[in-house]
């Protein structure tokens, strides 16, 4: 169940002392992944979020959709790395009709300026169900049709969509991740957060380290051992 958002600097449960956390967050458009700005710009700190969590990836300032979020660097890691290929699932509406070159193209792969680039599988869908109002919503303009597509993705270079549908002569005019690895975006409204429970996020993650000492990683995670 979505969970509303709660006052921002809320306190851990009781429950959770000393356990790891895992937050999935639908982030709104045109919020920064981040959580502070110096140019007056939305950002993760005014949704409640429990304190000591990073981002595990980001999501571009105007893109949608999931961000996971842990107070625990090897789960971020596990996440965010490219060597661990943990997939990410995009729906994309982009301008014009792709025909069935230009999907397979995508699949092959595309040249970008880091390198070459490829979809794990892409497919067109029609507007996901359910998908909530962007505001403001992207221009319309009734003599140039949009599709949507979902594409799924191992890695997360910046910008890595909308530059793959641009080389392929179909920009992107809405980017929404649905899912990173086994979590999706469903049943939370833009702003809401829910909790991992803790056995379910070491199944899929799995404890990090055992023992000894690492030194803590660049965003200020500090790496401890799960408990329970």
């Amino acid at each position: 169940m979505a969970r509303t958002p709660r006052k921002a600097h809320s306190k851990p449960r009781p429950g959770d002392a000393g356990r790891p956390r895992l937050i999935l967050l639908n982030k709104p458009y045109r919020v920064l992944p981040q959580f502070t700005d110096g140019q007056g710009r939305a950002t993760l700190a005014g949704f409640g979020l429990p304190p000591g969590v990073y981002p595990a990836g980001r999501l571009d300032y105007d893109s949608e959709g999931l961000m996971v979020l842990t107070d625990y660097g090897p789960w971020q890691v596990r996440i965010s790395h490219p060597r661990h290929k943990m997939v990410k699932t995009y729906w994309v509406q982009v301008e014009g009709r792709p025909d069935a070159e230009a999907l397979a193209c995508l699949r092959r792969g595309v040249i970008l300026k880091d390198g070459p680039a490829r979809a794990l599988s892409v497919r067109v869908i029609g507007e996901p169900a359910g998908l909530w109002t962007r505001h403001p919503p992207i221009r319309y303009r009734a003599h140039i049709p949009t599709t949507w597509l979902e594409l799924r993705l191992d890695e997360g270079r910046n910008r890595q969509v909308r530059r793959m549908t641009a080389t392929i002569g179909h920009p992107t005019l809405r980017l929404v991740r649905q899912a990173v690895g086994p979590w999706t975006v469903d049943a939370l409204a833009p702003g809401q957060w829910r909790e991992v429970p803790f056995e379910e996020a070491v199944s899929r993650l799995g404890r990090g380290r055992a023992g000894g000492r690492s030194r803590p990683p660049a965003n200020g995670i500090r790496r401890r051992p799960p408990r329970g």
